[in-house]
């Protein structure tokens, strides 16, 4: 019974036109705290991480969560990037006379990356990715490089991995010179130089340069030339064996470029 001066809920939602289902619903909804504490883990340790490529990650993970559930949460936690809109907006026109990677060193890609130790000492970085599998055979730092030191980090490389057919490079003065002109000569491989002024011409690397910086220059302090070399190669660990690569089918660069290779569990 109600008390003097109160209206049953029977009662009151009829007049209010209001169902009576609806005051006596309770959500049957899922806690979510476990699905956003793990969204946030992800995004901290993997910043340039959209909720696409967390959902991607997720799903891998064994989560079989709504890809709108995992935008919305990504969104309710303020974790959306904020990339610069690019100035130009003129649609990149391939070269027409390149033929596309179809195996595993078919076509390389180089270009140099600029970045500096906490001490304001400045470095360089010789970076290298396979544009069919996206499997980056070294990222390697010093304070100079010569043509020589292109020729001697290739060599190292290439032990391991075999030699490219195609090797695609800017006008540098380390590329555009007689010993790695001699060395590819000597080693079946064809230098392959971008047009001046046409970074799209060697798109891959400048893709993988943009990803490189984001996740591992722009996050790490570099204290001496071996500290950057250590988180440098750890980082590419992470890329080569970890990183779910869109562009490939969501799989890691690793089991495209040696089909036999197993990649590390997700962290």
């Amino acid at each position: 019974m109600c008390g003097e001066g109160q209206v049953s809920i029977r009662r009151a939602c009829p007049v209010l036109e209001f169902d009576t289902s609806s005051y006596h619903y309770k959500s049957c909804r899922p806690d979510q705290a476990p699905l956003a504490a793990r969204i946030k883990a992800i995004c901290e340790t993997r910043v340039r991480y959209g909720y696409r490529r967390v959902d991607v990650l997720l799903r891998h993970e064994g989560w079989h969560v709504n890809q709108k559930r995992i935008r919305r949460i990504y969104n309710e936690l303020g974790l959306q990037l904020r990339n610069k809109t690019p100035k130009r907006r003129v649609k990149a026109k391939l070269r027409e006379d390149r033929a596309p990677a179809m195996r595993p060193n078919d076509v390389w890609a180089m270009d140099f990356v600029h970045d500096q130790l906490a001490t304001g000492r400045k470095i360089r970085v010789l970076t290298v990715v396979d544009t069919f599998s996206r499997f980056s055979p070294a990222v390697d730092p010093r304070f100079s490089y010569r043509a020589a030191d292109v020729v001697a980090t290739l060599e190292r490389v290439c032990a391991k991995l075999g030699y490219p057919k195609t090797t695609r490079v800017d006008q540098g003065s380390e590329f555009v010179s007689r010993d790695l002109e001699l060395w590819a000569y000597a080693k079946g491989v064809t230098l392959d130089f971008s047009r001046p002024g046409k970074p799209t011409d060697n798109a891959f690397i400048e893709a993988f340069n943009g990803r490189f910086r984001s996740e591992c220059l722009n996050t790490h302090w570099f204290l001496t030339l071996a500290d950057a070399a250590e988180k440098m190669e750890a980082w590419l660990r992470y890329y080569n064996e970890d990183l779910l690569h869109g562009a490939i089918g969501n799989k890691p660069p690793i089991l495209l470029q040696n089909p036999g290779g197993t990649p590390s569990p997700p962290p």
